[in-house]
């Protein structure tokens, strides 16, 4: 077991993203000792492994208790280890948005529907929770620059962006020209830290403008 905790950990580090599918990703998630283990070697490092049920990859995270150690400084606070510009968190931010918000809504509402009432713990035998693909979640890349261009420093700027966080594995884009989620998308945001915030931040605003307005009551 401890080999294959190890495997687990050096494969997390190196490729920041794992598929659920994979073999020993599915023994951390299913099996309790594993599980276990896995973290108690990972937090003596300040890192968990982070298995978000409606992503379809799971990666390693800092500790709570460890963001104002790791990503503070003295005067400011880090705010990715990616090197992204201001821009470009604000890109990635607004797609989360778009991406991931109705996204995870329409799994939870399927999920409803596809589970029975009485759940047991966390390792039972469960449906799996809808997955990103089969739920259809998308956002015309056209669209994108027309509702966001401005905003965001331009459409040539947004482009150059665009393409950074394709590059790491935010999104990814179809032959047909729509924007869907990458490996590192549902990851590596928080939702329960980020979804309020959004929902009743200035984003809300911005992202009313790129939703079709509501039809008039007669």
């Amino acid at each position: 077991m401890d080999k294959d905790i190890a495997i687990l950990i050096a494969r997390l580090s190196a490729r920041q993203v794992l598929p659920r599918s994979d073999a020993l990703v599915r023994r951390a998630i299913t099996d309790a000792s594993f599980h276990e283990q896995l973290q108690a070697r990972l937090a003596e490092c300040g890192l968990e492994f982070h298995d978000n049920p409606y992503a379809d990859h799971v990666a390693l995270r800092l500790k709570r208790e460890f963001e104002a150690p790791v990503m503070g400084g003295e005067s400011t606070w880090l705010s990715n280890n990616l090197g992204l510009p201001r821009d470009a968190i604000a890109l990635l931010v607004v797609l989360w948005a778009l991406l991931i918000l109705p996204k995870r809504q329409r799994q939870i509402e399927r999920k409803q529907k596809e589970q029975p009432a009485d759940q047991g713990e966390m390792f039972a035998q469960e449906k799996p929770v809808p997955d990103a693909a089969s739920v259809g979640v998308s956002v015309a890349t056209a669209a994108l620059y027309s509702d966001f261009a401005d905003r965001l420093g331009g459409r040539t700027k947004l482009q150059a962006n665009l393409g950074t966080l394709k590059r790491l594995g935010f999104v990814e884009e179809t032959r047909k020209g729509e924007l869907i989620e990458g490996p590192l998308l549902d990851v590596v945001l928080d939702y329960n830290r980020m979804a309020g915030r959004i929902l009743d931040g200035a984003l809300t605003d911005l992202l009313a403008q790129a939703s079709p307005p509501a039809p008039e009551a007669p």
